[in-house]
């Protein structure tokens, strides 16, 4: 019984030796091929810096009471923009008997439609930052 543990125990250190080395070898092939990939060219990198500028990355949502007898600031507006400023900001507005939401565009940080307060403060908000919203 002793004999059958022992070899057992031996074939299974010799799976995990054998398991181990064969993935080295993998990563060693992965290491090699990763060395010889040339490095991102400064063309390349000025696609990806103007792909990222016109990601919709800068967000900002300003919570609020649209009404003075509801509670819990269940109103927002939210801005969502580029690095240029365009995008959009939504709004949705929160009474007792029904919610109404819109959107407005945004080019250049400047909407077509008035914005409301909150919404002009979602939105300085997205462009510069700020936690303030």
């Amino acid at each position: 019984m002793i004999a059958v543990v022992a070899v057992v125990v031996a074939v299974l250190a010799l799976a995990v030796a054998v398991t181990t080395v064969a993935r080295a070898r993998r990563l060693e092939r992965r290491l090699r091929a990763l060395e010889t990939q040339r490095p991102v060219g400064a063309g390349d990198l000025a696609a990806l810096r103007a792909d990222i500028g016109q990601a919709l990355r800068h967000v900002a949502v300003v919570r609020y009471d649209a009404f003075g007898d509801m509670g819990g600031r269940l109103s927002f507006s939210a801005a969502v923009v580029d690095d240029s400023g365009d995008g959009l900001v939504l709004s949705s507005i929160h009474a007792r008997g029904e919610s109404r939401t819109y959107a407005k565009g945004v080019v250049g940080g400047q909407s077509d439609a008035t914005l409301t307060p909150e919404e002009q403060q979602a939105l300085a908000s997205a462009r510069t930052g700020s936690k303030d919203a």
